[in-house]
């Protein structure tokens, strides 16, 4: 990706999650972005390609910043423990991330044509969720109690919610990632 798409999706994140959709302007974007409109639109073709590439940059820095030091092959469930906590870290990027996720999210609501696209980011980190868990299942050679997508789907919805009332300071940090741990060891039972 150029430098300069990049920039310009750095930019549109940070609107999108100090301003949300609405506040969306190409105009107030390429002043932020330090650009011209002609170049927004150049790469982007209109503001509806630019939410659709918003959404995918968001989704692949997430991807980027929830990526363990935990080996996924040796420690399946400390992996999936990590991954999930690390959506909830006190860091600029996690924070606007996260906001800006949580705007697109509520924009699918009203605008249909985002559905898809979210559809498939979240079915993308809720599948690679339910394959540690049942990694992890098989490796304790105990048989599991609960479906690992099911899990996988429960914890993934949980950490949005946990995330949206951290960020709304309806939750502190440290009980975000108490309950989080808490959850995992609903769903998994205590480690072996």
């Amino acid at each position: 990706m150029s430098r300069r798409r990049t920039v310009i999706l750095e930019a549109a994140a940070r609107v999108v999650a100090q301003r949300g959709i609405r506040g969306l302007r190409v105009e107030e974007l390429a002043e932020e972005a330090g650009v011209s409109t002609s170049l927004i639109y150049y790469h982007f073709q209109d503001r509806a390609g630019l939410l659709s590439h918003t959404l995918e940059f968001i989704s692949t820095r997430a991807e980027q910043y929830t990526d363990p030091a935990t080996d996924p092959d040796t420690d399946p469930r400390g992996h999936l423990e990590e991954m999930l906590l690390l959506e909830l870290q006190d860091t600029p990027v996690v924070v606007e991330n996260s906001t800006a996720w949580g705007e697109l999210r509520a924009t699918a609501v009203f605008q249909p044509e985002f559905r898809d696209q979210l559809r498939t980011a979240t079915a993308r980190w809720t599948d690679y969720a339910a394959d540690l868990i049942d990694r992890a299942q098989r490796g304790d050679g105990v048989p599991p109690e609960v479906s690992a997508e099911d899990a996988a789907e429960r914890l993934t919805t949980l950490v949005e919610g946990l995330s949206k009332r951290w960020l709304s300071g309806t939750l502190p940090l440290d009980r975000a990632r108490e309950l989080l741990r808490g959850a995992i060891t609903a769903e998994l039972g205590p480690r072996p």
